[in-house]
């Protein structure tokens, strides 16, 4: 079984799922939750159900902390549905620390060639663990924010609040 339950954050109402323990799922349901249930249902090939459990209590605690200022790095169990390559994308969006980005073209060096910077931000922005793993850290060559589907003011306020984006340039 597939469990949900949603947080109200600064930035608006998350969706948190989790299945066998992990967690599977942190959006903005701007358009709606089904949205983004059925395509983690379907993976899974199992049901959802608004449901409290623990980890998913342990994950909007944390969540919590983290919009306080109070917490730098997420140590919650993940389980993540995506084909092997947006997998890899994801786990190296894992190694972006807080407090620094990335360039699309940097992480499509890591985890391959720089030629795959396409294919990078389409993995990157499949990312079904929004905040968790950090695929808003991932900024364009220029500095510029693109690329978010949580919708870009929030990246930005995102970045703004790990102290490390002021409107232009790198930092890394």
């Amino acid at each position: 079984m597939i469990n949900y339950t949603t947080i109200e954050t600064p930035l608006g109402k998350l969706l948190l799922a989790e299945r066998d323990d992990k967690l599977c799922l942190l959006e903005f349901p701007d358009s709606g939750i089904e949205k983004h249930l059925k395509p983690i249902e379907a993976y899974f090939d199992d049901k959802s159900e608004e449901k409290s459990t623990p980890i998913l209590i342990d994950a909007k605690g944390q969540l919590s902390a983290y919009f306080a200022g109070k917490l730098k790095k997420f140590e919650l169990p993940l389980i993540m549905a995506g084909t092997d390559w947006q997998k890899t994308v994801w786990n190296a969006l894992l190694e972006i620390p807080y407090g620094n980005t990335v360039t699309y073209g940097w992480l499509a060096e890591k985890v391959c060639t720089i030629k795959a910077s396409r294919a990078v931000g389409r993995a990157n922005g499949a990312n079904p663990i929004s905040i968790i793993v950090p695929c808003h850290r991932v900024i364009g060559k220029d500095g510029k924010l693109v690329g978010y589907g949580g919708e870009l003011w929030r990246k930005k306020w995102l970045l703004e609040h790990e102290g490390h984006y002021k409107g232009h340039g790198l930092v890394f």
